[in-house]
């Protein structure tokens, strides 16, 4: 049996019909005597209305899902070479790929009579995301043959603003440039409007009071302590940024963790929904064969009810022809 055409099949079908043609196929590979098909075959897990919906997909819509791989070869590449030019271009067809495409195997989910709910879509979504980030999931889609959405879909990262220097506005420049001689700390006149001492000397000698420093060098001041204000604001929300992304991060993990956990969940009600099945077909057949026994075994009993009374009717007519013997033995002797 070939396992690549059974299995081609079995994902084309609705999840709803995919179990029982599955073990439909183990049992032919069985009664043929073929373990290793058997084996594989049985191996094959039913893929969630998500994945089946983006299986869907990709198998007919075929030119739009090469072109969709394409991309996904692009934005791995570009993040892999670090190409700046090449990720924004690929990045910007992203999003809106996806959610189109996502719309399309919603449509197509209900051309095959399955109508996807805004959670279903949103997980058609997270899948194909998967396609672009990871290429054994593109792999798996190309082929149809995905099980379940991705447990942790990889996304792509923004450029971090130090990947490339940046040139510094003036304003920066300026404040961050050392100090001369004129500066603030050697050359400005106190900001106090009080009466120094050597001034009141100065006005007792009738001498002039010496003039503050020009108005210039309070403004440069003012100026480097308005940027470090800006630049130290920047840094802060700089540090909030990454801080939120950081958030976003545990989020999406805790997430995908809690979307792993309720597919194995429903994987598991599936395997014991499955084992319940075959029990209750294995428990009707014992009860069928049990009935069957009992009725033989009534049956039985009737008949060594009857061979008893024959045995015993039997008995006795070979008691009475015993004694009519006797009897005409002894007149003869007379």
């Amino acid at each position: 049996m070939d396992v690549e055409e059974v299995a081609e099949e079995l994902y084309g079908l609705r999840p709803a019909e995919f179990v029982a043609a599955r073990d439909t196929y183990v049992a032919r590979a069985r009664a043929a005597k073929d373990a290793r098909a058997a084996k594989a075959i049985a191996a094959l897990r039913r893929p969630s209305l998500a994945a089946w919906a983006a299986n869907r997909l990709a198998r007919q819509r075929q030119r739009e899902a090469q072109q969709f791989l394409t991309l996904g070869e692009t934005l791995r590449e570009a993040h892999r070479t670090l190409d700046a030019e090449q990720l924004r271009a690929a990045s910007g067809q992203r999003q809106q790929l996806v959610t189109a495409l996502a719309r399309t195997a919603g449509a197509l989910a209900g051309e095959a009579g399955l109508s996807v709910s805004d959670t279903v879509l949103h997980e058609i979504e997270q899948t194909l995301h998967g396609v672009l980030a990871d290429q054994d999931v593109a792999e798996q889609w190309s082929r149809g043959r995905l099980v379940k959405t991705p447990e942790a879909v990889v996304g792509f990262p923004a450029v971090a603003p130090g990947a490339v220097p940046a040139r510094k506005a003036p304003a920066v420049e300026a404040a961050e440039a050392p100090e001369t001689a004129e500066g603030p700390e050697t050359a400005e006149a106190p900001e106090t409007t009080e009466p120094t001492e050597s001034e009141e000397a100065a006005e007792a000698a009738e001498q002039p009071v010496p003039m503050k420093k020009p108005a210039r060098g309070e403004a440069a001041r003012r100026l480097r302590e308005r940027e470090r204000a800006r630049l130290r604001e920047l840094e802060g929300a700089r540090a909030a940024a990454e801080e939120a992304d950081d958030e976003v991060g545990r989020r999406e993990r805790e997430l995908a963790e809690a979307r792993a956990a309720r597919q194995a969940a429903a994987e598991a009600a599936e395997e014991a929904a499955e084992l319940v099945s075959r029990l209750e077909r294995e428990l009707n057949d014992g009860r069928k064969a049990r009935q069957e026994a009992r009725t033989a075994s009534t049956a039985a009993g009737k008949a060594v009810t009857t061979a008893e009374h024959a045995l015993r009717d039997a008995r006795r007519a070979a008691a009475q022809a015993a004694d009519a013997l006797q009897d005409l033995e002894g007149r003869g002797q007379e």
